[in-house]
Formats: C-alpha cells, structure tokens, sequence
C-alpha cells in the first residue's frame, strides 16, 4: 500500500473509532489548520490555494453549526451566533483576499479549540464512542 493510501486509511480509522468529543477536537484541529493555511496563501499570493483553504473552513463550520443543539446548554446559543459571524468574516475575507480577517478568525477559533480540547482530556476514558 502506498504511503498516501496508508495515511488516508491511518485517518478514516481514527475518525471512525474516535468519540464524539474527539472528533469536535479533530473538527476544530483541522479547522485551525485551514485558516493558519489559507492566511498563509493570502499572504503568499496564492488566491487558489487560499480559497480553497477557507472553504473547507466554512463547511467545518457549517458542520459544527448544524451539529450543535443549541437549547441543550447555557451557551449554546452564543456558540451558534459566534460560528454565523465566523462564516460571515471568511465568506468576506475570501471575497476581499483578506488575511487579516482570517487571522483574527483564528485567535477566536484557537481558544476555543483548547478549551474543547481540556474538556475532552479531562474526561473519563471509554470504551468505543459515547
């Protein structure tokens, strides 16, 4: 099997074995790395590259937005407002070639990722998904 096969079989089986709150830490892992990446093709000029990065951002965030139940927590609702902006500030950012926008989506994105990833470490341990 070759190396990309090997790596993209490495990768369905972790999603497929993880559990629910270690796919949001994936979810929000690959999401920050799609912002660092498509800032980055900004600033490099590369608009393909870029636009490319911050759509696969913005359906992350779609799948976040639409996973979340919102009425079953306190700041269900704040959380599903802040992803709408954050759609919102790529869709524009895309549009504009704005780095700085998406840069500043991702300071708000990365805390939020940690303290996910802190409420999931801190769990207890389970045997297959939850």
């Amino acid at each position: 099997m070759s190396s990309p096969a090997l790596r993209q079989r490495y990768l369905a089986d972790s999603v497929s074995t993880a559990t629910p709150g270690r796919l949001l830490v994936m979810l929000y892992d690959r999401l920050c790395l799609d912002l660092s990446r498509g800032a980055d093709a900004l600033d490099g000029g590369d608009r393909e590259t870029a636009s490319s990065m911050l759509v696969h951002a913005q359906d992350i965030l779609l799948e976040l937005q639409g996973s979340l139940r919102a009425e079953e927590w306190e700041g269900g609702p704040e959380l599903a407002g802040l992803y709408a902006f954050l759609l919102s500030e790529l869709m524009r950012a895309n549009i504009r070639q704005d780095a700085g926008t998406v840069r500043a989506c991702l300071a708000v994105v990365e805390p939020l990722r940690d303290a996910w990833r802190e409420a999931v470490d801190g769990m207890p341990a389970t045997n297959g998904k939850s």
